[in-house]
């Protein structure tokens, strides 16, 4: 696998919704080599990258033993092909089955909403029916001097939830993400009983169904983790908000509140995990006292190597990775990570790439009028373009196809999976659910 370095959840996710530059990485690849109109080059080092790749024999495996997808609107318009065309996007992405309460994918699906991007407030309540898990993005956890402060109750939206609750069963729970500064957090009881208090009486106040947490990136970044004894009371803590959220019933329906927790890929270049690493050991450890995991499987590629967004090889071997050997009945826990955004990515001389939404990525296969190009490899389409500038660009972004592979994949697991973020996909993408 490409080697990544860990950064912040809050970086990471931030930048696929602003649809920023990307943070630079070391090149992987001359970028000399993606320039001018022969769009071969730029075929043949993707080919390179995952030709390596340890995973090809996992995807040889999934194409042969992977059930079948039962029929959706989009499978019956016959719209889940390799070989779609721009036309067909233009035309149908807007096109759903009238009928909402219909799950095509029957494991847990969890859908993040974000307030900067307000088009997916709207979605989760039209396909309210399709989610088990909705995590509005409204939380942060920060040290303020020697105390801790949660930040975010303007965010929550109540009249909304509500209106969620009268569509479906969905349960509510919303991200935090954990700013306090590491160190003292996890080496005072005082501070760590004192942010779960915080975190069950926002529960209980606002009416939540639990939490999503998001820290272990974080943690990572500050070195915690190479530290047996923190990384050991880094675990501590996870496993004692599980417990304490389980001891405290929702007021809805009268079941213990949730914690889902959000975990990265492993970041090593082979199956040997680092320190910071969540790796199969501390899945066992956290699985009584987690609900789910939350596995950010996307962000593969970087503006420095254009490519996909999330690899379907990748993904296979970073769950396998995951469960560990015999450890498939952990994997029902899991929220395989789907991208609901795209990369524009400048292949020129001195890169650059950013963010897009569905909104981007129609106006630009209007604009351009591209042939989309499938690459079995890593089970995505991209397309090719040349701007004003007559800057070549690779432009990858989920397709019905992508998506229908990726919940192949999690359905072979017995996995569910988490969608960041429902804002910015295209409506037909909800068919598939």
């Amino acid at each position: 696998m490409t080697k990544k370095q860990p950064k912040s959840d809050a970086t990471r996710r931030r930048n696929r919704v602003d649809s920023s530059t990307r943070q630079p990485k070391p090149p992987k690849s001359d970028p000399n080599n993606f320039h001018g109109s022969n769009n071969h080059h730029f075929l043949a080092i993707i080919a390179v990258v995952f030709v390596v790749s340890s995973a090809i024999s996992a995807f040889l495996y999934r194409r042969i033993n992977h059930p079948s997808l039962p029929p959706s609107f989009a499978h019956q318009r016959g719209l889940v092909k390799e070989d779609v065309t721009f036309q067909e996007i233009l035309t149908e992405n807007s096109r759903v089955s009238e009928n909402v309460t219909q799950r095509h994918f029957t494991n847990p699906v969890l859908a993040y909403i974000t307030p900067w991007n307000s088009a997916g407030y709207d979605l989760a309540k039209r396909f309210c029916p399709k989610f088990t898990h909705l995590s509005p993005v409204w939380y942060d956890l920060k040290s303020q001097g020697t105390k801790l402060v949660l930040e975010g109750r303007h965010n929550a939206d109540t009249g909304w939830m509500s209106e969620l609750r009268l569509r479906g069963n969905a349960q509510i729970l919303p991200r935090v993400v954990l700013e306090a500064v590491p160190k003292d957090l996890l080496r005072s009881k005082k501070q760590r009983d004192k942010a779960i208090d915080l975190l069950i009486t926002e529960c209980k106040d606002i009416g939540y169904d639990g939490i999503v947490l998001e820290s272990w990136s974080r943690w990572a970044a500050h070195g915690v983790l190479h530290d047996a004894s923190l990384r050991k009371l880094a675990l501590q803590f996870v496993k004692q908000l599980g417990d304490s959220l389980h001891n405290v019933r929702s007021q809805r329906n009268g079941q213990p509140l949730q914690l889902v927790y959000v975990i990265g890929p492993p970041y090593s270049e082979s199956e040997k995990l680092q320190a910071h690493d969540f790796g199969p050991e501390d899945l066992r450890t956290l699985s009584d006292s987690v609900d789910g995991f939350s596995l950010m499987t996307y962000d593969y590629s970087s503006s420095y190597s254009p490519g996909p967004n999330a690899p379907l090889t990748w993904v296979h071997s970073t769950i396998k990775l995951l469960v560990g050997e015999g450890g498939k009945s952990l994997a029902n826990k899991i929220f395989v990570g789907i991208n609901f955004y795209g990369n524009d990515y400048v292949v020129a001389e001195g890169g650059g790439a950013r963010a897009i939404t569905g909104r981007d990525y129609l106006s630009l296969v209007d604009q351009y009028k591209p042939t989309m190009r499938w690459q079995k490899d890593f089970a995505e389409h991209f397309f090719v373009y040349s701007d004003d500038q007559h800057h070549e660009h690779a432009v990858f972004y989920p397709t019905l196809m992508s998506i229908a592979e990726r919940l192949k994949e999690a359905r072979s697991w017995g996995a569910g999976i988490s969608i960041w973020e429902i804002g910015q996909g295209l409506d037909y993408f909800f068919d598939l659910l």
